[in-house]
């Protein structure tokens, strides 16, 4: 013990770690310092101020003291009020295509008759393919196929649109979003694929006419057709598996007239870097590469029809291409703006605009600048209707 004698060390004990008065401190025959009588005096006062408390509770001094050390657990939300699958949100709200009612009537009628087409189209476009012998090419396989593929696409978004234009509210169950989402990043990439073989198909025919046959085969083509539903489908089970674990504790409102990702991940109350992370690298694999690809092929297509001395087969040539390509552009700048661009730089105006773009129109345009422009199709429409002539 230092040389200070045994009083004044319990005092200075007590001042610094705020200890209980302790008997030895009691007034006697120990002196101390003016300050520490006062100090004393104090402690004393508090303590006689807490013999009237009911059992069990805790002195002022104390219960302030150890409120200080205590650790503070804060509990969010959402951990408090979590659900068996670890979701709040049971249902979303989607905002729609517009808030104001005068104009719904009227996009309804729009979006029917463009969905009415769309569906008349591709169905018929299948059919004809699939009826007729004479369009059992390389280029009609992939092309009933893209008609198929977009009789799947736009239903997976135009019907559910069409009843909110209508409907007073416009909820969307959890379980149905990440089944909207799955469909939705299955058929699209699917139809990058598609096209992207297309592509190939009009360069090995304008290119290499002499081995067109052997280059687009049966197994060529059952290759191709394969490898693009694969790829599309490991990309919708990538995003919706990542999708299904986010948790939603928060707001509920989907600022799209369908279930998306990128709205969908500004309403999570969890990170979004993995989500974000897949969104941007299969942008690349399943949209900019493929647009690379295709304007490789045509590129390859021009060089080759500006060797055709005839006006007649040029104009005809680049009629065609320069048709299959802006539509081409316009489905993948579209659909790849509206996913590699971070969850923070979403605009509603603006992905809405581009997904009626490529979930909309692209699908009721595609059998018109594909097929219904080209005479074998036109041949094989007349035998249909039992009209058939010389084009």
């Amino acid at each position: 013990m230092p040389s200070q004698s045994k009083g004044q060390w319990l005092e200075n004990q007590w001042l610094e770690n705020e200890l209980p008065v302790p008997k030895q401190l009691s007034p006697g025959p120990l002196s101390l310092s003016p300050v520490g009588r006062r100090m004393r005096k104090g402690a004393s006062e508090k303590i006689k101020d807490t013999r009237g408390l009911q059992p069990g509770s805790m002195p002022p001094i104390l219960g302030a003291t150890r409120a200080l050390k205590r650790p503070k657990v804060q509990v969010s939300t959402c951990a408090s009020m979590q659900l068996g699958n670890g979701t709040l949100v049971s249902q979303f709200l989607l905002e729609g295509l517009t808030d104001i009612e005068e104009l719904r009537p009227l996009l309804f009628i729009v979006f029917l008759l463009i969905y009415l087409v769309a569906i008349v189209g591709n169905v018929g476009m299948a059919s004809l393919i699939i009826a007729d012998s004479r369009l059992h090419t390389p280029m009609y396989f992939f092309l009933g196929n893209l008609s198929l593929l977009d009789t799947a696409y736009i239903s997976n978004t135009v019907p559910q649109m069409l009843v909110h234009l209508l409907a007073p509210m416009r909820t969307m169950s959890y379980h149905a979003c990440l089944t909207q989402i799955f469909f939705l990043h299955f058929l699209a990439p699917w139809e990058c694929f598609l096209l992207t073989a297309m592509a190939y198909d009009r360069y090995a025919a304008i290119c290499q006419p002499l081995h067109y046959l052997v280059l687009m085969g049966q197994r060529t083509r059952a290759v191709l057709a394969s490898i693009s539903c694969l790829l599309a489908l490991a990309n919708a089970l990538t995003h919706t598996i990542l999708a299904s674990q986010l948790k939603f504790c928060g707001p509920r409102i989907i600022t799209h007239f369908f279930c998306d990702l990128p709205p969908l991940l500004k309403l999570s109350s969890t990170s979004t870097q993995a989500n974000e992370f897949a969104l941007f690298f299969f942008s690349f694999l399943v949209a900019l590469i493929p647009c690379v690809l295709v304007m490789i092929s045509y590129i390859h297509v021009v060089a080759a029809v500006l060797r055709i001395r005839s006006t007649e087969g040029r104009r005809k040539v680049f009629s065609t291409c320069g048709a299959h390509l802006t539509m081409v552009c316009i489905f993948y700048l579209t659909s790849v703006l509206c996913y590699i661009l971070p969850s923070s730089a979403y605009s509603s105006l603006r992905d809405r605009l581009f997904s009626v773009l490529y979930t909309v129109l692209t699908p009721m345009l595609n059998p018109v600048v594909y097929s219904m422009r080209n005479n074998e199709v036109k041949r094989a429409l007349f035998k249909a209707f039992g009209k058939e002539r010389a084009c």
